[in-house]
């Protein structure tokens, strides 16, 4: 019997992600969440969204029971920078999300955006991506479909990243370090 090869035409589909977006406990907005969310959403994810003032507990807590490919923290009241330090500490602290990609965004501190120290600490106490207030939304989005579902399985860093950081799969078309700090100018505000 001859087999015949299948040819295979157009792009593979994109994973489908479990996202969880939240702010921290410090943080009462909610505009950030409904535009991430509605963001997310349309590139086809599956989000669900914890809301404002979510205590440190019950964040690990439901990203523990929803198992998340992604957890994106979003901040709009300028403590982004402290509670998400506290708050990545909680998270790489469990391991059932020590792996798992998370990112931060938004206002993380009061004196403006762009800050190189700000951001280094951010990714050394285990971000995977910073994007801070006035950042790019095609910089955010390409870092998302840069994730294959079942992200929370990254692997941890090598030597060759600074603390903290897990390498992004090969061709994301992002810096080894799997994230990158995204210029100012375009008005979105994660």
């Amino acid at each position: 019997m001859e087999q015949h090869a299948v040819e295979q035409h157009g792009k593979a589909e994109p994973a489908v992600l479990d996202v969880v977006v939240t702010t921290m406990a410090s943080d009462s907005h909610t505009w950030n969440l409904v535009f991430l969310q509605l963001l997310l959403e349309e590139l086809g994810h599956r989000v669900t969204n914890l809301g404002a003032c979510v205590p440190d507990e019950l964040l690990v807590a439901e990203c523990r029971r929803i198992e998340p490919d992604l957890i994106v923290l979003s901040s709009v009241n300028g403590h982004g920078f402290p509670d998400g330090l506290r708050v990545i500490a909680q998270l790489r602290a469990c391991p059932e999300l020590a792996g798992t990609a998370t990112v931060i965004g938004g206002k993380l501190g009061i004196a403006g955006p762009g800050d190189p120290e700000r951001q280094r600490e951010l990714l050394a106490a285990g971000f995977d991506g910073v994007f801070e207030e006035g950042g790019s939304v095609v910089e955010f989005r390409s870092f998302v479909d840069s994730l294959p579902a079942g992200a929370r399985s990254l692997p941890a860093g090598s030597p060759s990243l600074p603390t903290g950081s897990r390498p992004l799969p090969a061709g994301s078309g992002l810096p080894p370090t799997g994230a990158r700090p995204v210029s100012a100018g375009s008005g979105a505000l994660l």
